[in-house]
C-alpha cells in the first residue's frame, strides 16, 4: 500500500498515521480521581459553601406575661315595662271620647276613655226608685210589728226586698262609674285600639296599655351553665343595698346605652325543651327614651385577674385539641398542648399547658416543625383591655 495516498496526522482533524497505542477509557477515569484528589488537598479548596442549604424561617412570637383582662358576655334582649297594665272596659257600650294624649306619661285613676253612659245612669234611676219604696215599707211596717198589726214575715219580706234593691242601685252606681275608664297605674300610655264611636265591653280587646318605664325591664335566656357559673352569684348580690350596677345595654344602633342596670330576677323554673332560663335585668330610663318592645344585647363585663392570654390566630384547633407552637431559649420550636378557657376579644385565655415568660409564635405557624430552629421576632400584640368598639363606649 502506497502510504502517500493518506496524509499524516500531525493535529486534531487531521489524518496520518494511527496511534500504535491509544489510551484506554479506564485510564481516564483514574486520572481524573487522581486530579480531583489532588486538588482537594490544595490550601483553601475543601471550604467551599455546602449547596442547598437552607436557613431558619422567621416568626413572630409573644412574650407571655400574667394580666387583668376583662370578658364580655352578652344575651340578645327584650325590653318591657317594669308594670305593663292591659286598659279593658268593664262595662259594654259605645265609646264616646278618648281622654288622654297618646304616648305620655299618665297618673292612676286618670280618665283615658269614656264610654256613653245614659243607659246605665237610667237604670241606676230605676234601682233607687225601687230603694225608696222598699225604705218606706219598711219604715212603714216596723211600727205596726210592734203593735201586731202585722206580721213578722211581712217585715221580713221588705226588708229582703230593700236589701236586694240596695244591692242592685250600688251595682247600677258603680256601672255609671265604669263608663269613663281610667288608668290602673302611673306608666307611659300606649296608643288608643279603639275609635270614637266603637261598641266596646269586657269581651272586646283592649283599649290601650299603660307600661311602668322607669326603671324599664330587659328579658334575655341564659343557658342552665351560664346562670350557674355567673348569673347566680350576681342575682345574690343585686338585693345587697349599695351593690353597683354591672349590666350594660347595647341598642340595635350598635350604640351604648349611658345608664348602667343590674340583674332583677330569674324565673322559677329551667324550660325542659332549650335548658334556657329566662332572666330580668332593670335598667334605669330617664326621659323613657327606652319603650317596651325594643330588642337590646345585655352585656355583662367580668375581670378575670393575673391570666395568661395569646391572640386567637396562635391557636391551633386540631380535632378537639388545643395546640401552641413555643419557642425555647435555643430558638427551637415545639407544639405543645394546652386547655384554652374563654375569649376576650381577640384574645384567648390559656388555663393551663403555659407558663409566665414563655414565648409563642402567632405569624409563620405553617414554616414552624416540632424540633426545629427558628428565627424568633417580636409580634406587636393586641390590645390586652378588650375594649369594645369605639361606637358603642
Amino acid at each position: 500500500m502506497n502510504n502517500a495516498a493518506y496524509p499524516r496526522r500531525n493535529g486534531p482533524g487531521q489524518y496520518g498515521t494511527r496511534d500504535p497505542f491509544p489510551p484506554h477509557p479506564s485510564r481516564c477515569i483514574a486520572a481524573s480521581v487522581l486530579a480531583a484528589a489532588a486538588l482537594s488537598l490544595l490550601p483553601g479548596c475543601n471550604k467551599a459553601p455546602t449547596a442547598g442549604a437552607v436557613p431558619p424561617p422567621d416568626v413572630e412570637v409573644i412574650t407571655v406575661a400574667p394580666r387583668d383582662v376583662p370578658v364580655y358576655r352578652e344575651w340578645i334582649g327584650t325590653l318591657d315595662g317594669l308594670v305593663h297594665a292591659h286598659v279593658h272596659p268593664q262595662v259594654t257600650g259605645y265609646l264616646l271620647a278618648i281622654r288622654y294624649n297618646e304616648g305620655t306619661l299618665v297618673k292612676k285613676d286618670d280618665v283615658m276613655f269614656e264610654i256613653d253612659a245614659r243607659p246605665f245612669r237610667a237604670v241606676l234611676e230605676q234601682a233607687l226608685a225601687r230603694l225608696g219604696k222598699d225604705e218606706l215599707d219598711v219604715n212603714r211596717l216596723k211600727p205596726l210589728m210592734k203593735e201586731n198589726a202585722v206580721s213578722r214575715q211581712e217585715l221580713d219580706d221588705a226588708m229582703q226586698a230593700y236589701l236586694g234593691d240596695k244591692a242592685a242601685a250600688d251595682q247600677a252606681r258603680l256601672n255609671v262609674e265604669f263608663t269613663k275608664v281610667t288608668s290602673p297605674i302611673d306608666g307611659l300610655a300606649g296608643l288608643a285600639i279603639a275609635n270614637i264611636g266603637d261598641l266596646v265591653g269586657p269581651g272586646t280587646e283592649e283599649l290601650t296599655t299603660v307600661s311602668t318605664v322607669n326603671p324599664i325591664k330587659a328579658y334575655f335566656t341564659v343557658s342552665e351553665q351560664e346562670y350557674l357559673q355567673r348569673v347566680s352569684r350576681y342575682l345574690d348580690k343585686a338585693a345587697e343595698p349599695g351593690s353597683e350596677p354591672n349590666l350594660d345595654l347595647i341598642l340595635s344602633d350598635d350604640s351604648l346605652y349611658p345608664h348602667k342596670g343590674r340583674f332583677y330576677a330569674a324565673d322559677n323554673q329551667v324550660d325542659p325543651r332549650t335548658g334556657g332560663l329566662r332572666v330580668a335585668a332593670l335598667f334605669p330610663n330617664p326621659g323613657n327614651v327606652l319603650r317596651p318592645g325594643q330588642f337590646a344585647r345585655v352585656r355583662l363585663t367580668q375581670i378575670q385577674h393575673d391570666v395568661l392570654v395569646v391572640p386567637q390566630r396562635a391557636v391551633i384547633e386540631l380535632q378537639g385539641n388545643d395546640q401552641l407552637d413555643v419557642v425555647g431559649d435555643d430558638n427551637t420550636a415545639h407544639i405543645r398542648s394546652v386547655t384554652a378557657g374563654e375569649r376576650a376579644g381577640p384574645l384567648w385565655i390559656v388555663k393551663s399547658g403555659l407558663r409566665p415568660g414563655e414565648r409563642v409564635v402567632v405569624e409563620g405557624l405553617q414554616k414552624v416543625k416540632e424540633g426545629a430552629l427558628v428565627n424568633p421576632k417580636p409580634f406587636a400584640p393586641p390590645s390586652a383591655t378588650n375594649a369594645p368598639p369605639a361606637e358603642a363606649r
